[in-house]
């Protein structure tokens, strides 16, 4: 912060366009470094960046550069929301989410405008209301961009809540939107990127869909998405997405009758300690089928949940 604000003096009284490509820069870092840095450790920084942001508010600039400094804001609220709702912190949540939303609108941003939207279904999604999940899914889809990623994300989303819904001819459904949606689309620059979907992402949530809705071929997609994310070149580990996809197969295993299976993969993803508060329902769901199986791998899989279960800290800001 410090650096950036020398740098913004020298160059100008106003806000340069050396300074704002500083910031893009940050938020973007931030956003590449979502998928693997606990949240508790990414939204001090995250917020440390938008009280920079927010002081600059009231420094004299152009338009042009008024709107870039609502859009970097836009994006990096829209992450400090979803970390909070990754540490169910849900009233900080909200308040990013309505500010993420309100800068996007200033700015003419939809993307950004959709992606709250979507946001906020996955968190409904994970308190069980799923028919509210799948409304926000749906008005995400009517205001993205056509190509864009919150277009994809907001499809798939609603494919989630259909899932959880029961309804598996919607599910399919959303799920070969998707699927049209990413079959011509190149792997990004940046696909560690929170906000930019690639191929391997469309695979690990077709695992989750199809693990909720009860279909058998849930395993494949799972075990294809932990191969994809285990070998990827280039060196970047997603250990949070291999952890949820070691749920989603999990899952799929238990409803192939195979719960000492099920039992092995879920504990591998508990006790990676990448299962954030968030997700943690989804782990409890799969030891609750692992211990109605009565298999004798139960036991372990209770103790490593009750050892590896994250902290739930309320914050109201």
């Amino acid at each position: 912060m410090e650096a950036i604000e020398l740098a913004r003096r020298i160059e100008a009284s106003d806000v340069s366009d050396g300074t704002l490509r500083r910031l893009e820069d940050a938020a973007d870092r931030m956003a590449m470094c979502y998928a693997g840095t606990p949240p508790d450790e990414l939204l001090p920084q995250v917020r440390r960046y938008l009280s920079y942001v927010t002081g600059l508010t009231d420094v004299r600039m152009t338009i042009d550069a008024q709107r870039r400094l609502l859009v970097v804001g836009g994006w990096l609220s829209l992450l400090a929301a979803t970390l909070h709702i990754d540490l169910r912190q849900r009233a900080a949540a909200e308040a990013w989410l309505t500010t993420g939303e309100q800068m996007a609108a200033h700015a003419g941003h939809d993307e950004i405008r959709a992606w709250c939207l979507e946001t906020q279904a996955w968190a409904v999604l994970t308190d069980g209301r799923f028919a509210e999940a799948l409304a926000l899914a749906q008005q995400a889809r009517a205001i993205a961009p056509a190509g864009s990623s919150a277009l994809i994300q907001a499809t798939a989303q609603q494919g989630r809540a259909w899932a959880r819904m029961g309804n598996a001819a919607e599910t399919r459904d959303a799920l070969e939107r998707v699927a049209r949606l990413v079959s011509n689309l190149p792997t990004p620059e940046h696909p560690e990127h929170h906000y930019r979907y690639d191929p391997t992402k469309a695979v690990a949530y077709t695992a989750t869909t199809l693990a909720w809705v009860g279909d058998p071929a849930a395993e494949g997609f799972a075990r294809a998405a932990i191969d994809e994310l285990l070998s990827e070149p280039g060196g970047r580990p997603r250990p949070r997405r291999v952890a949820s996809a070691r749920l989603d197969l999990a899952l799929a295993l238990l409803a192939a009758d195979r719960p000492d299976e099920a039992s092995a993969e879920a504990l591998a993803a508990v006790t990676s300690g990448r299962i954030v508060p968030s997700n943690w329902w989804r782990a409890t769901e799969v030891l609750t089928g692992v211990e109605r199986s009565g298999v004798s791998d139960a036991k372990e899989l209770r103790e490593a949940c009750r050892a590896f279960r994250p902290a739930r800290r309320e914050l109201t800001s």
